[in-house]
């Protein structure tokens, strides 16, 4: 049998799609992971991206710890990670949280310093607080670059998540890992179009999300 075949036979395999390890729950997994780390990373960067835009400073520290997040190697620091957790989720979480920080700060950044400062201004002269100006007129105007932000790290992790395979028995990663030591690339290469078909629904899903806001913004701003 072709790769192909190999590939189209376990997919449709029936047995694959029901019971333990099957493909909806290690779908479940790697969707539930991509959530967590995202809401973890989300939590962390995007308050002090919105807080830098607004100041309008920490711009260049913003650049410089997203360069520096970005240049980490997601294995390396998944294994050192796992070495001192040891086997489980904990590690992959850390590491995929540190993968998923930059698109989010440097979005959130962008997106409130780029608002413009007339508007800014006329806000606070009809006697809005600080906090009002971030939270009605700053976060409405940066969505779209709040959003693609949150896009772009979604798309990461839900590629990078099948790393969490490698020591821990969670998500679609499992499937390639398995089927590289069993030598089933059947199985190997179904786990890889999996990821890859749940990638381009995520990336359908914040294509229309993105498009909404800047709906949202082009009525604000009229």
């Amino acid at each position: 049998m072709s790769l192909f075949e190999q590939t189209t036979a376990w997919l449709l395999d029936m047995s694959q799609w029901s019971g333990t390890g099957s493909i909806p729950q290690r779908l479940g997994e790697h969707v539930l992971i991509t959530v967590v780390v995202v809401a973890i990373a989300v939590v962390i960067a995007i308050p002090v991206g919105i807080f830098c835009g607004h100041v309008h400073k920490g711009g260049a520290t913003i650049i410089a710890v997203a360069g520096a997040a970005r240049a980490i190697p997601t294995l390396g620091l998944l294994t050192l990670a796992g070495l001192w957790l040891g086997i489980g989720l904990k590690a992959p979480i850390i590491a995929l949280v540190v993968l998923a920080i930059p698109p989010l700060l440097a979005g959130a950044f962008s997106g409130v310093n780029s608002v413009d400062a007339s508007v800014v201004k006329s806000s606070r002269a009809m006697g809005m607080t600080e906090w009002q100006v971030i939270q009605k007129v700053e976060i409405p105007l940066a969505l779209p670059l709040i959003m693609g932000g949150l896009r772009s790290a979604v798309m990461q992790v839900i590629a990078t998540a099948t790393l969490a395979a490698y020591i821990a028995d969670s998500g679609l990663g499992r499937y390639i890992f398995a089927g590289l030591k069993t030598q089933a690339y059947g199985e190997m290469i179904g786990g890889a179009v999996l990821v890859i078909l749940l990638a381009l629904a995520g990336e359908a899903l914040f294509a229309v999300l993105q498009h909404l806001t800047k709906k949202v913004v082009y009525v604000f701003k009229v």
